[in-house]
C-alpha cells in the first residue's frame, strides 16, 4: 500500500473522510514504519481537550481508519500503540535524492533529481496544516524539496556549455524565476550569478549580486555568506571596472514610504523630460529625488525604458548667486575639457550630458529659479537623451514641465518613519500611543518628525508630545552636517517664508486663523483672491484639499499666526473669519430640514473646524450676540450630525458668554443644550436638565413656529417617560405650519405610543411620517423612523421588509456624512439577515462590527454587536462561548460614561437566558429581578417585555410551565403584538406546549395577554 503526503494526503485510491481520521494516518505515516506509541497519537489528535479514555479512542479511530484503507492489514496493533506499514512518497522523494547525491556523472543526479521533485503535487501535508504535528514535518520536507532544486540546477550548470551553448540560457530564465520566489536563498543566487558569468552577462551578475546583498540587508540585517563573496571577488577579478556613471550616495538611513510617488514620478519620466519635485520645505523632495535616480540605474528594479546610463545629483542649495548654477553642475560633471574656451560652460556641460540617455537631479531650486529655468531648458534643447528631475519648493514654470507635488506621509507611514528613528536615537525606545498624535501634529512633514524622534535622546515621548505647543523651540538639532535650514524647524519654514513678497507673507499671516481647510469664498472674509491663493500654492505655503479647497500645514500655520500675533492683526482677521463662518451658519440652519439638508449638512462638517474655531473667537471676545447665534444655528446640525455629547460642552461655553444677545436665538440655543444633555449623555444631573427643560418650555413664547421649539415639550415627554405629557404635546403642536416639524412630531409620538406598549399605534404613526419625510427629501429623520419601523417589521415576521428599511436607513445617514457611525443600525441589519435565514453573512457582519468596529463607533454600539453575537452561540447550544460574550458585552459597555438603563437590562435578561439553560435558577432570578427593576425605572415597555421572556423561562426552568406560558403571554400585552417570529419565544412556546399540551398553553397564554397593562407588570416582575 502507497501513501501520498506530499501533496494531498491519500492512501491507495481510497477516499479517507474525518478530520481525525486524515490526522491519524498522516501521523502514522510519517513514522516511516515505526511503532507510535499510543500517547504519542492521543498528543497528536486531541492536543487540547483530551478525552477520558485516550486508548479507547485511539483504539476507536483506529479500527475506523482500518476499515478505510485498501490494505487493512497495513495498519497493526503492537504493544503499546501501532505502527503502518506502508510505502509513502516522501520516503521515496528521500531515496531518490540520497541517491543523486551519491552519484558522481551529473547526467545521472539530474535525472534522479527530476524524478524526485515529480512525487511532489502540491505543498506537504496540504490537506492537515491544522494537525499540531505537520507543521513541523512540512517544513522539513519543503526545506528538503528547495535544496534538491538548489541540487538539480547545479547539476545542470554543470553540464551546460559554459561557453553559452544552447541550454544555457534556459537554465538562465529558470533561476531568475527560482530565486524571485525564494528571494534570501543564497545557493540558488550563487547558480543564477555563476550562470549569468558563464553566459558572459558577468554586469547582470555583479547586478544580481548587488541586488542580493541589499535584500539581506533589508530583510535581514544580515550580509551574504562567505561563499557568496567570494564569487563576487572572483568576479570583480575578471571584470574591469567601469566609469563611474553617479555621483549618488548610499543612503545612511532607511527610506519610509512613498511607492505611491516613486510609481508616480518613474511614469512621469517615461513622457517627460522636466519633472519638477514641488512641495513643503521638510516634505523629504530630496531624498525622493535621490531615491527615485537610484532606481532609474538599477536594471533589477526598473523596467528598460526608465534606465539611465548616469544620474548626476547637483546640489543648489549652497549656492547663493545665479550666475553660480551652470559651473555647480560642471563641477560635478567634471566637465571641462581643456580646448574649450572659458565661457563655453553650457557647451562643455552639453557635450558632457549628450553620451547617452542621462538622469540630471537638480535639488532645492525655489532660491535660484530664473537660473535653474534657464539652465535647464538650454541643456534640454542642446541633449535630446537628457531628463532633468528637479526639486523645488515651487514649479521652475517652463514649457514641458510635469509637476509631481510632494506632500506630508499619511499618518501610519510618518508612525513608522518616528518609530524607525527613534529606536535609532535611543536603543530602549518603546511605542506609544503618543506617536500617532506627535505625527499628526506635525502635519507627517519627514523632516520635523526626525527632528522630534532625535529629541528622545534626552526626553521622553509624552514630554516631546506635551511640548509641540512650542514645537519652533523643541525642534532644533538636526543632522551636523545639513545646511543650517535643515538643521531646525523654524529655519525650514522661515526658509520658504522669505521666498514669499511682503503681500503674500502678510496674506499667509491672515489665513492662518482658518484651523481647518478653507474655500476661496471664505478666504474672501480675509482679502485673499484666487490669484493670490494660487501663488502661495506656487510657494509651498499653502496646499490644495480636495473639493477645490485650500489648507495651511499646521507648522506653517503656527508659524505664520505667531506672526500675525506679533503685528497685531490677529483680532481683526479672527473677527472677519468669526463674521463669514456666522453669515454661514445662519444661511444654512433652515436648510437642515428639507431638501437640502444632505448638501448642507455635507458643507457644515466640511467647515466644523472653522464654525468651532469662530465659537471659541467669540466666547474668548465676550461677543455673546455671535457666540449665542452661532450656537443657535449649529444646534440642529449637531444633533443630526451625531455631536449630542460633544455639544453640550459648546453651547454650555456660549450661553455663558455675558453680554447680550437675541432672545430668540438664546431659547434656540438654550433648548438644543437641555435635549442634548438629556440624550447625549453628560455630567449633568437628570433633576437639573429636567427642571431647565421646563423652565425652557415655560419661557418659549407661544407664537414662535422656531421646528426645534415645537418639539421640546415631547422631548421632554421621552426624556422623562411621560407618554401623557409627550402626546398631549404632540397633540398641540401637530398644526405646526412647518411639514418637516410635524413629521418629527408624528415619530416622536410613534415613539411614545412604542414606549407604552402601543406598536400598532407606533407603526400608523412612523409610516405616515415616514412617507412625509421621504416626500421632502429628508435624510436624518427619515432615517430614524425607517429604524424603528424596522424593530416592528420583525416583530411581524416581515424581515424583508425590515431589511430593506434598515438599508435604507444607513444609506440616508451615510449620504449625510460618509464617516458618519451607523452602528446600531448595522447590528439590526446583521440580525434581521439572520432572522431571514442569512445566518452565516449576519453572524458574519456582527462579527467584523464586534472585533473591528467602523472609525466613529462608541462603545454601546460595539457591545450590542457582542450581546447579539452571544445570542446567536446560545441559541446554537454554545454556551461557553455566549457566556464569554455576554461577559465582554458587560465589559464594553462599562466604558461609556453614561449608559441608558434599558441596555443593561438587556444583558441581563440575555444572561438570565444563560443561567436558566444551564441550571442555575438562582443565578438566572437575580439578573431577571434586575433587568426588570432596570427597565421600570424608565417605562419601557418594549424592554420590559423582551425581559419578559426571561422571566418565563426563568419559571419554566423550575418546572412551573403553567406559569410561564402565563408570563409568555403578558409579554405581549406589554409590546402590543406577539413575538411569534422571535427565537427565545419560538424555542420556549415550543417546550411549554409539549409539557402543558396545546389547549392548556393557550388557555395560560391567553390569560397573560388578556391582562391590564398594571397587571402584565405585575406579572412579569413577580418572580416569588
Amino acid at each position: 500500500m502507497r501513501i501520498t503526503i506530499l501533496g494531498p494526503l491519500a492512501a491507495g485510491s481510497a477516499t479517507i473522510g474525518g478530520t481525525r481520521l486524515r490526522w491519524l494516518l498522516a501521523r502514522l505515516a510519517l513514522a516511516g514504519g515505526r511503532a507510535v506509541t499510543v500517547e504519542e497519537l492521543t498528543d497528536a489528535l486531541w492536543p487540547e481537550a483530551v478525552p477520558a479514555d485516550p486508548a479507547n479512542a485511539v483504539q476507536s479511530l483506529v479500527s475506523r481508519l482500518r476499515r478505510a484503507l485498501p490494505s487493512p492489514s497495513a495498519l497493526e496493533s503492537v504493544p503499546g500503540g501501532y505502527r503502518l506499514t506502508a510505502v509513502t512518497d516522501a520516503a521515496e522523494f528521500e531515496q531518490l535524492v540520497r541517491q543523486a547525491a551519491a552519484t558522481p556523472d551529473p547526467a545521472t543526479s539530474a535525472t534522479l533529481l527530476r524524478q524526485a521533485l515529480e512525487l511532489w503535487h502540491g505543498p506537504a501535508l496540504a490537506d492537515v496544516t491544522a494537525a499540531p504535528f505537520a507543521t513541523g514535518h512540512a517544513a522539513r520536507l519543503e526545506e528538503s524539496r528547495l535544496s534538491a532544486i538548489e541540487d538539480l540546477a547545479e547539476a545542470d550548470l554543470t553540464l551546460a556549455d559554459l561557453r553559452g551553448a544552447p541550454g544555457l540560457s534556459e537554465l538562465v530564465a529558470r533561476l531568475s524565476e527560482l530565486t524571485v520566489r525564494h528571494p534570501l536563498r543564497e545557493r540558488l543566487h550563487a547558480t543564477r550569478i555563476r550562470a549569468l558569468h558563464a553566459a558572459g552577462r558577468t554586469a547582470e551578475a555583479l547586478a544580481a549580486y548587488e541586488h542580493l546583498r541589499h535584500a539581506l540587508a533589508d530583510e535581514l540585517g544580515a550580509d551574504p555568506g562567505p561563499d557568496l563573496r567570494a564569487l563576487h571577488l572572483d568576479l570583480l577579478r575578471a571584470t574591469p571596472s567601469p566609469p563611474p556613471r553617479t555621483n549618488l550616495r548610499a543612503p545612511l538611513t532607511s527610506f519610509v514610504g512613498r511607492t505611491t510617488e516613486i510609481d508616480r514620478i518613474l511614469g512621469q519620466l517615461r513622457h517627460h523630460r522636466l519633472v519638477t519635485l514641488v512641495g513643503p520645505g521638510g516634505a523629504g523632495k530630496t531624498r525622493l529625488a535621490t531615491t527615485v535616480a537610484a532606481l532609474v540605474l538599477d536594471p533589477d528594479r526598473t523596467p528598460a525604458d526608465d534606465l539611465r546610463e548616469g544620474a548626476w545629483v547637483v546640489e543648489l542649495a549652497a549656492v547663493s548667486d545665479p550666475g553660480d548654477v551652470a559651473p555647480a553642475v560642471q563641477a560635478v560633471l567634471g566637465a571641462a575639457p581643456p580646448l574649450r574656451p572659458p565661457s563655453d560652460t553650457m557647451g562643455r556641460l552639453a557635450e558632457a550630458l549628450s553620451g547617452g540617455p542621462v538622469l540630471l537631479v537638480l535639488d532645492n531650486c525655489e532660491h535660484l529659479l530664473d537660473a535653474a529655468a534657464r539652465l535647464a531648458d538650454d541643456l534640454l534643447g542642446r541633449c535630446p537623451e537628457l531628463t532633468v528631475l528637479a526639486t523645488s519648493r515651487e514649479p521652475l514654470g517652463i514649457a514641458g514641465e510635469a509637476l509631481s507635488p510632494v506632500g506630508p506621509l499619511p499618518l501610519d507611514l510618518a508612525a513608522r518613519l518616528f518609530v524607525e528613528r527613534a529606536a535609532a536615537a535611543d536603543p530602549s525606545f518603546e511605542p506609544g500611543p503618543q506617536v500617532a498624535e506627535i505625527c499628526r501634529r506635525l502635519d507627517g512633514l519627514p523632516l520635523a518628525i526626525e527632528l522630534a524622534a532625535a529629541r528622545l535622546r534626552s526626553l521622553t515621548l509624552s514630554q516631546v508630545a506635551e511640548r509641540l505647543d512650542d514645537r519652533f523651540a523643541l525642534l532644533t538639532g538636526g543632522s551636523r552636517t545639513s545646511l543650517p535650514r535643515h538643521q531646525t524647524l523654524r529655519a525650514v519654514v522661515a526658509w520658504s517664508w522669505d521666498l514669499a513678497d511682503d503681500g503674500e507673507r502678510a496674506l499667509a499671516e491672515r489665513l492662518s486663523v482658518f484651523p481647518g481647510t478653507f474655500d476661496a469664498a471664505a478666504a474672501g472674509c480675509v482679502g485673499a483672491s484666487l490669484d493670490a491663493l494660487a501663488a502661495l500654492v506656487d510657494k509651498s505655503l499653502l496646499q490644495q484639499a480636495p473639493g477645490g479647497r485650500y489648507r495651511m500645514l499646521e507648522t506653517i500655520r503656527e508659524f505664520a499666526l505667531e506672526r500675525l500675533v506679533a503685528d497685531g492683526g490677529a483680532v481683526a482677521a479672527r473677527d472677519a473669519h468669526a463674521a463669514y463662518f456666522l453669515r454661514l451658519a445662519e444661511t444654512a440652519e433652515p436648510h437642515l430640514r428639507g431638501g437640502g439638508q444632505r448638501e448642507w449638512i455635507n458643507r457644515l462638517i466640511g467647515e466644523h473646524d472653522n464654525l468651532l474655531a469662530a465659537l471659541h473667537h467669540a466666547a474668548a471676545r465676550e461677543d455673546a450676540d455671535t457666540a449665542v447665534r452661532l450656537a443657535a444655528a449649529l444646534g440642529q446640525f449637531w444633533m443630526t450630525w451625531g455631536n449630542n455629547s460633544d455639544s453640550v460642552g459648546w453651547l454650555r461655553m456660549a450661553l455663558a458668554v455675558p453680554g447680550p444677545a437675541p432672545a430668540r436665538a438664546r431659547t434656540i440655543a438654550t433648548a438644543v443644550f437641555l435635549t442634548n444633555s438629556a440624550f447625549g449623555g453628560t455630567a449633568n444631573g437628570p433633576g437639573e436638565v429636567l427642571e431647565g427643560i421646563q423652565e425652557l418650555i415655560d419661557a418659549i413664547d407661544p407664537d414662535d413656529d422656531h421646528p426645534l421649539l415645537a418639539l421640546i415639550e415631547p422631548a421632554l415627554g421621552l426624556f422623562t417617560d411621560d407618554d401623557a405629557l409627550g402626546l398631549a404635546a404632540v397633540e398641540r403642536n401637530l398644526h405646526h405650519p412647518d411639514p418637516w416639524t410635524r413629521a418629527v412630531l408624528r415619530m416622536a409620538r410613534g415613539a411614545l405610543l412604542e414606549n407604552r406598549g402601543d406598536t400598532r399605534g407606533m407603526r400608523a404613526d412612523l409610516l405616515v411620517a415616514e412617507a412625509e419625510l421621504a416626500a421632502l427629501g429628508e435624510h436624518w429623520a427619515r432615517s430614524q423612523a425607517l429604524t424603528i419601523l424596522a424593530g416592528s417589521h420583525v416583530l411581524l415576521g416581515e424581515f424583508d421588509r425590515a431589511v430593506t428599511a434598515l438599508e435604507t436607513a444607513i444609506e440616508l445617514i451615510r449620504a449625510l456624512d460618509s464617516a458618519n457611525a451607523t452602528g446600531h443600525q448595522r447590528v439590526w441589519l446583521a440580525g434581521a439577515r439572520i432572522l431571514r435565514g442569512e445566518v452565516a453573512r449576519g453572524q458574519a457582519e456582527l462579527r467584523e462590527l464586534a472585533d473591528t468596529p467602523p472609525r466613529g463607533w462608541n462603545a454601546s454600539s460595539v457591545a450590542f454587536a457582542q450581546l447579539e453575537l452571544g445570542d446567536l452561540a446560545r441559541r446554537e447550544g454554545d454556551l461557553t462561548e455566549a457566556a464569554r460574550l455576554y461577559a465582554t458585552s458587560s465589559r464594553t459597555i462599562e466604558r461609556l460614561p453614561v449608559v441608558a438603563p434599558q441596555f443593561h437590562a438587556l444583558i441581563q435578561a440575555q444572561r438570565a437566558h444563560l443561567s436558566a439553560e444551564l441550571g442555575d435558577v438562582t443565578d438566572a432570578t437575580r439578573r431577571v429581578r434586575d433587568a426588570v427593576e432596570e427597565a421600570l425605572s424608565v417605562k419601557d415597555m418594549p424592554v420590559l417585555a423582551t425581559i419578559g421572556v426571561g422571566a418565563a423561562a426563568v419559571w419554566a426552568a423550575r418546572g412551573e410551565a403553567a406559569r410561564a406560558a402565563r408570563v409568555l403571554g403578558a409579554t405581549e400585552q406589554l409590546r402590543g403584538l406577539p413575538a411569534v417570529h422571535h427565537p427565545d419565544v419560538i424555542a420556549l412556546s415550543a417546550r411549554l406546549r409539549a409539557e402543558l399540551g396545546e389547549a392548556a398553553f393557550d388557555k395560560e397564554y391567553a390569560e397573560g395577554r388578556d391582562l391590564t397593562r398594571e397587571q402584565a407588570v405585575s406579572q412579569v416582575r413577580d418572580l416569588g
